[in-house]
């Protein structure tokens, strides 16, 4: 018996310890399923779609002289009709160094431009999410990337994509913003972002978002021609958003020559981390048959 109770005591003293040598770590996702009736040019369809429903792993440990090692492995999931191999799909996966200099890290990442268009993109992961339009929203790999401190409210980013391959050629992001991204903090943000060769092509976006009352407007302005040479296509994007108690109402609009996309949606809060959502996009493209999607869905974070 005694020697129960030792063998007792000991498990449960080698188990109190587990929490305070293992490093933080931080378990988080998102599930996003949306029902859809589609029109993509060829007649209408209904289906479901997962709406970038990930789920991940990050975590930081304290470092001597200051510094902090930080990392983030995530990973997209479809929750529709995606099976086997094809269900799972990398997304910001990489390790770095943080302090009084700033952030830098390694890896797969969003370029800064993606990350900071998207406070004026209200249907981010949907049908009408920039990338319908306009090129620039790139998560790279084999990139090299850093974030400054705020200096006066003035942020620098740069994201360094390396060329891996002898036929390859390196890319390069940059941006600053002003401001709280939220606008909890700052009356107003705004971003200016250049891309040289990522994703094959040239991008410049000036961003501005600021907050009215209830009423959340934003706008953008955007440039992309082919990296390798070709004729350089521009556009421009205003959105909207009226919080009313529990419910969000959203209305945007994005051009890109003589292509545009116009959407409304509503999200209503179920919970802190939970909404449901409907959404409307109609797209008018000049070279190709138009397109629309009606949505209701939930989201769930986690």
């Amino acid at each position: 018996m005694k020697a129960t109770h030792t063998l007792l005591g000991a498990m449960i003293a080698a188990g109190s310890l587990v929490p305070a040598m293992a490093e933080p770590l931080t378990v988080y996702g998102k599930a996003n399923l949306s029902a859809q009736l589609a029109d993509e040019g060829e007649g209408s369809f209904t289906e479901l779609k997962s709406n970038a429903s990930r789920f991940g792993v990050k975590g930081e440990t304290a470092l001597e002289n200051g510094l902090e090692v930080f990392y983030q492995i995530e990973w997209q999931v479809d929750l529709a009709d995606l099976s086997g191999d094809d269900n799972i799909k990398s997304r910001d996966q990489y390790v770095g160094v943080r302090g009084d200099f700033g952030s830098l890290y390694a890896g797969r990442a969003n370029t800064v431009l993606k990350n900071w268009s998207k406070p004026v993109d209200l249907f981010n992961d949907y049908e009408a999410d920039l990338k319908g339009l306009w090129k620039g929203e790139n998560r790279v790999s084999d990139s090299v990337n850093y974030i400054s401190p705020s200096f006066g409210g003035f942020t620098f980013g740069i994201n360094y994509m390396m060329e891996d391959d002898v036929d390859g050629e390196d890319g390069v992001t940059v941006g600053v913003h002003y401001g709280d991204a939220k606008l909890k903090k700052s009356a107003f943000y705004a971003a200016v972002l250049v891309e040289q060769d990522m994703g094959g092509y040239d991008t410049q976006r000036v961003i501005v978002s600021t907050k009215l009352d209830s009423v959340t407007l934003g706008a953008a302005l955007h440039s992309q021609e082919p990296a390798a040479g070709g004729d350089s296509k521009n556009g421009y994007l205003v959105s909207a958003q009226y919080g009313l108690d529990a419910w969000k109402f959203k209305l945007q609009y994005q051009t890109l020559e003589d292509d545009n996309s116009v959407s409304i949606g509503a999200d209503y809060k179920l919970g802190k981390n939970t909404k449901a959502y409907a959404w409307y996009t109609d797209r008018s493209l000049d070279q190709s048959e138009d397109k629309s999607w009606l949505a209701v869905g939930l989201e769930h974070k986690f």
